[in-house]
């Protein structure tokens, strides 16, 4: 990438041999970040190796599974990017054009966080648009990422202060459908039963954030005042404030 401010990819995983590969691949042919960071969150297969084989600049094996607002935060800390973009490392369908999609607004200045909607066709999309934003795909000003409370660098509680970072501090932010994207489903990877349960425990942990998020909005605030004026542009439009 050349000009306009540094980007990174950083992209957690966990055993996702088999499909990481395509995703680093798509990242690097976009040819829109300096640095692609793969955080292998305590894989036992060939997670890492498959990463630097498709060509992340930096692969960071972690020695136990720590979750994934661990990983996100091990790959955030060892890049000096101005701008990172998180990917989910099992999505299917990833294009060049969704990687400009996500990233242009930051870079932009237009929005200080950008999160991608998969495709889950008309009517779940639609309901999608409603529902608390907490899809894996994102870009965001790595400052956003950096004052955010450490105790919120857990499991799914990550994305949910995101959004409220944003939100208590005037910040911009909104969404933009990625048609074609979609990942692959927890029961496919871990079994009907074993998934069921990730994808309860995952709108639990959604949950509790949406509240604790709420009782925490001073501490919010306070992290965010450090952040310069010439980034908090007061409230933006409706349609770029969704729901945390």
């Amino acid at each position: 990438m050349t000009g306009g401010p540094k980007t990174a990819a950083v992209v957690p995983a966990f055993n996702e041999a088999g499909r990481i590969g395509q995703v680093v691949r798509t990242a690097a042919a976009s040819g829109r970040f300096d640095e692609i960071i793969v955080v292998s969150d305590g894989s036992t297969d060939a997670t890492a190796e498959e990463a630097r084989a498709a060509g992340a600049t930096l692969v960071h094996e972690l020695p136990f599974k720590y979750g994934k607002g661990s990983a996100l935060a091990h790959g955030v800390m060892h890049t000096d990017a101005a701008i990172v973009c998180f990917f989910d490392a099992d999505l299917q369908g990833l294009t060049t054009e969704h990687v400009r999609l996500l990233l242009e607004p930051v870079v932009a200045g237009v929005r200080q966080m950008n999160v991608g909607l998969r495709d889950r066709g008309p009517v779940w999309t639609a309901i999608a648009k409603l529902l608390p934003l907490v899809s894996g795909e994102r870009a965001l000003r790595r400052e956003i990422f950096d004052l955010l409370p450490e105790s919120y660098l857990r499991g799914f509680k990550t994305e949910t202060a995101l959004n409220y970072f944003c939100r208590a501090n005037r910040l911009a932010y909104g969404f933009v459908v990625l048609s074609g994207l979609s990942i692959t489903r927890k029961m496919a990877k871990v079994g009907f039963w074993r998934g069921l349960a990730g994808y309860l425990s995952m709108w639990f942990e959604v949950a509790a954030a949406m509240a604790a998020v709420r009782l925490a909005r001073a501490q919010f605030r306070e992290k965010g005042a450090h952040m310069n004026h010439k980034h908090r542009p007061g409230h933006p439009p409706a349609e770029v404030v969704p729901r945390t």
